[in-house]
């Protein structure tokens, strides 16, 4: 292949990345949008393996076999509850690459530079080193924390800013080291401090902001590769970089925006903590049967039903499809409800609905439904903690004090889906289970729903 021919292919990959994204912001352009995506990569790939230059060894052909077996493998195997942490685990892989490309342009001689390429050069490989490194550690952090192999709770420790802010300065002070010939010893020492930095990161960030911590990493990997991209001189992996790495902040910043969350303050972590004295909650949950939920919809006209992580781990998507299909077909005014951060990842309700072919015009986001619970006859919220607890609004203590919620207590009747009488991932408690106007349908979110399609 040409060096021409190369140069069109990237620009080729280069626009369907670009159509990818935009297309990802709708719920019926995505699926087309994910194959843009992966046009565009398998016509990057090829590109670069067929590029001029690369040799053809059995290595580099061995790699892609293995990487591509491995990647079906996970994609069959993977539940649609294992997206966020393998999503995470992803990531690291994005900076731990950066890490060894780094490390190994650092063994490659490069006497024919001149000085000024040769300070340009080492800077590219520290700066690349360093953004992959706090992105590979803080995402094995995050999949810890998201399979549930660590504790959720934020990892507060006594002047962790300082600590942040000092491994930073060390970074910068070892950079300007290495680029005057200190020796290979500063990238190593710095690798180490910021493999700390990133765990360190995700540690301080409790488990209500996981969603934001997903997409925070996913902004930190594409910056990684493009600092790569910089490195190896691909002016692709330049672009694709780039793209991930804006695309994911301003994500992480709209994410935030939701949560009345300043950015800088999730990065630093301590969001999920008890902040003081969390106000007292009168009353007790009131358990209903299915019967009683049944009843409540079949006089009910107006339904919102309000999808959380529990209808990801009970897999009730496809249930809860045939229910509303049932209450459309008698009549009942039927939506959904979405929050930006409901599960554990952007937009993880979005494809479970879609997956369900519920149809998209009835799934709406908070800002557009909102206003609309006091007009409603029945909520059925289906393992959803924090995005409906009134405590965000009434409990100036409470850790999730001054974030949008659905205010779902508003309406006629709330039927929350729960498992148990758990506080859920983030650990906190919930006022609304306790409301006269809420019952608690307890038991798995599929099992329950299906009872509730006989008496429908």
């Amino acid at each position: 292949m040409t060096n021409g021919i190369q140069i069109a292919a990237y620009i080729a990959a280069a626009v369907l990345f670009i159509l990818s994204l935009g297309g990802l912001s709708g719920q019926e352009s995505a699926k087309r949008a994910v194959w843009y995506g992966m046009a565009g990569m398998a016509i990057a790939m090829a590109a670069t393996v067929f590029g001029p230059g690369v040799p053809i060894s059995a290595l580099l052909i061995a790699a892609l076999l293995v990487g591509a077996i491995l990647g079906a493998i996970l994609a069959r195997r993977v539940e649609m509850t294992g997206m966020p942490q393998l999503v995470a685990a992803l990531h690291s892989f994005v900076g731990l690459a950066a890490v060894l490309i780094g490390l190994n342009s650092n063994l490659t001689e490069h006497s024919s530079l001149a000085e000024a390429e040769r300070i340009i050069h080492e800077a590219e490989i520290f700066v690349g080193v360093f953004i992959g490194a706090v992105t590979f550690s803080g995402s094995i952090v995050a999949y810890a924390k998201l399979s549930g192999r660590i504790g959720g709770k934020a990892l507060i420790l006594p002047g962790r800013h300082m600590l942040n802010a000092c491994m930073i300065v060390a970074a910068i002070v070892l950079m300007i080291l290495y680029t005057n010939h200190a020796g290979s010893w500063t990238l190593y020492l710095m690798t180490l401090i910021a493999l700390a930095l990133g765990a360190h990161l995700v540690m301080a960030i409790g488990g209500a902001d996981m969603p934001v911590v997903v997409s925070m990493l996913n902004s930190y990997s594409g910056w990684a590769a493009a600092a790569t991209g910089f490195l190896l001189g691909n002016d692709l992996l330049i672009v694709t970089g780039a793209l991930v790495g804006s695309s994911g902040a301003i994500l992480s910043y709209i994410m935030c925006k939701a949560m009345n969350r300043r950015f800088a303050s999730v990065i630093l972590g301590g969001f999920g903590n008890v902040a003081g004295a969390q106000m007292e909650i009168l009353g007790e949950q009131v358990a209903i049967d299915g019967e009683g939920v049944a009843a409540a919809l079949n006089e009910a006209q107006s339904v919102v039903i309000v999808p959380g992580y529990g209808m990801a781990v009970a897999q009730a998507q496809q249930a809860i499809s045939e229910l509303t299909r049932k209450l459309r077909a008698a009549g009942k005014t039927v939506r959904f409800a979405i929050h930006p951060v409901a599960g554990r990842l952007p937009g993880h309700m979005n494809v479970l609905l879609a997956e369900a072919k519920v149809p998209y015009d009835i799934v709406l986001e908070m800002d557009e439904i909102n206003e609309d619970f006091p007009d409603t006859d029945v909520v059925i919220v289906i393992g959803s903690n924090d995005i409906v607890n009134p405590a965000a609004q009434e409990d100036p203590n409470s850790p999730i004090a001054g974030m949008p919620v659905l205010e779902v207590w508003k309406a006629r009747q709330v039927f929350v889906s729960k498992r148990g009488q758990g506080t859920g991932y983030s650990g906190i408690e919930n006022p609304l289970f306790y409301k006269e106007n809420t019952r608690m349908y307890y038991g798995d979110a599929k099992k329950s729903v299906v009872a509730l399609l006989a008496l429908i």
